[in-house]
């Protein structure tokens, strides 16, 4: 169980990273750059005296999860694009991390949008303490079914611990069989993926977001620094060269990735180039409901 000041620290996450997510969705439209939503999203988790606990994905159509803009991005959106808007703010290295869809300029794809909200709702509604984690696949599966579409079905939510992302258990969108139960004081991340596609990701090309893989001195004293910094600044938490204040700091990622210091992230992409919806909410396991954290 979390003390006052944890729970008061992942609950302020939690507002912060919601306030952030509408941020973004608010601002996606036909010709905004992906790296202007990105950049005010991230900006405004830091106003609010939170730390980035990942990057701002804004994955789009096929691609499920894992694009971020680069610096010199200049990819704007087009009409009838349906934008995943996935942020994490943290505190003291408690995680609020959530996602939402939204389609641009068109309804075309209104219902695929809903098909994942509807899943995450349902969650919501029965998720607590004691909760089989095969039964919140089976949740998410039929809800997506019965709406005519499918789920990502290796893609999955995750537990969260202090400074920790991803930490141990998964939260699978289909029945996977796994009858462990959610237990009290766990904080886990529900976000089902809808897709009219295979319902299956492929790993695609390196989407600009990287972690700290090893320790490894580096002989380029500059490059030494920028690796001190992004130690200190992001910890064990996924970041990118844009959200770094370091200068060259693209540079500078591109030689730890060569000397084996960071791990980049693909992109995960709909192996039948099906259009891919998410929402995402963070829960904190207490008593027979759970705590949503990520509600505007």
């Amino acid at each position: 169980m979390l003390t006052e000041d944890e729970l008061s620290n992942l609950r302020k996450a939690g507002k912060v990273a919601a306030e952030a997510r509408a941020l973004g969705m608010d601002m996606v439209g036909e010709g905004v750059k992906l790296y202007d939503v990105a950049q005010e999203v991230e900006g405004y988790i830091r106003s609010k005296g939170c730390g980035l606990a990942f990057p701002c994905n804004i994955s789009i159509n096929q691609i499920a999860a894992h694009y971020t803009p680069s610096v010199n991005d200049t990819k704007v959106f087009q009409k009838g694009d349906v934008v995943k808007v996935d942020c994490g703010a943290q505190s003291n290295g408690y995680v609020g991390d959530t996602a939402g869809t939204v389609e641009v300029g068109t309804k075309k794809y209104r219902s695929l949008i809903e098909a994942s909200k509807h899943a995450r709702d349902t969650v919501a509604e029965f998720v607590g303490a004691g909760t089989p984690i095969n039964e919140i696949g089976s949740a998410v599966e039929r809800s997506m079914n019965q709406e005519g579409f499918k789920p990502i079905t290796n893609l999955c939510g995750h537990q969260i611990k202090q400074y920790n992302l991803h930490a141990g258990v998964s939260i699978p969108n289909y029945n996977d069989g796994n009858t462990d139960r959610l237990k009290q004081g766990m904080i886990v991340a529900i976000e089902p993926f809808a897709t009219n596609g295979q319902g299956i990701v492929l790993n695609g090309p390196p989407g600009n977001i990287v972690r700290i893989l090893r320790e490894r001195k580096l002989e380029d004293p500059k490059a030494q620094e920028f690796f001190e910094y992004a130690r200190a600044e992001f910890r064990s938490f996924p970041f990118c060269a844009r959200s770094c204040d370091f200068p060259d700091a693209e540079k500078y990622v591109k030689v730890l990735l060569r000397h084996g210091v960071l791990s980049s992230y693909a992109l995960l992409i709909e192996a039948k180039g099906g259009i891919v919806s998410q929402h995402e909410h963070t829960f904190y396991i207490i008593g027979e409901r759970a705590e949503v954290t990520t509600l505007p």
